[in-house]
């Protein structure tokens, strides 16, 4: 499961990184094909870069989706518990385990749902605009970065039964900064 741990990070870090990428040379493209100079101009011209725009589309949705599941696991998520955290520990536990399993359940839900357009859009020549990529593998997003939400969600409410604590994310803590620091003074 040690490569569960850090899914959603990686994942994301990776096409954060690639769209900006893409978008930097789709920029410095338009740019530079505007510049008056004989050959380099016309070549620039010859190149097509309008497919940057829809991919970097398509990279930002998977990035939301596998994104809110990192917000589950992190406890960075939206909730609303002023009413909860007043109430008394059996009844404020009870419901938080309502709310994480109710996660749970819709996000399932809206996987399967998700899954089953997939497999469907999967028999259809629907293609996209400007990659002319198979329908289905923009939207295999939905039912993916759902079911890995929906893992979280459980993983979260397994562990608030276990030790009576939620994820909670420290705004001021650095992941893998203790593990650089003792390796300094070692």
């Amino acid at each position: 499961m040690k490569f569960l741990d850090h899914l959603e990070e990686w994942f994301i870090a990776t096409l954060m990184g690639a769209a900006t990428v893409v978008i930097f040379i789709a920029v410095l493209h338009r740019y530079a094909s505007g510049l008056a100079i004989p050959g380099l101009q016309d070549w620039l011209i010859a190149l097509n870069t309008s497919w940057a725009q829809e991919l970097c589309i398509y990279m930002f949705v998977w990035m939301a989706k596998f994104g809110a599941a990192y917000g589950v696991r992190t406890g960075i998520h939206v909730g609303v518990d002023v009413l909860i955290n007043r109430l008394n520990t059996p009844w404020r536990n009870k419901f938080i385990i309502f709310g994480l399993l109710a996660g749970a359940l819709f996000t399932g839900i809206v996987g399967t749902l998700g899954a089953r357009f997939v497999f469907e859009l999967s028999h259809t020549d629907s293609s996209s605009e400007v990659l002319e990529l198979p329908m289905w593998m923009v939207y295999s997003a939905v039912p993916l970065g759902s079911y890995l939400m929906c893992f979280r969600f459980l993983q979260v409410t397994w562990s608030f039964i276990k030790t009576g604590t939620l994820p909670k994310h420290d705004h001021s803590h650095v992941e893998g900064i203790e593990d650089e620091a003792k390796g300094a003074q070692a």
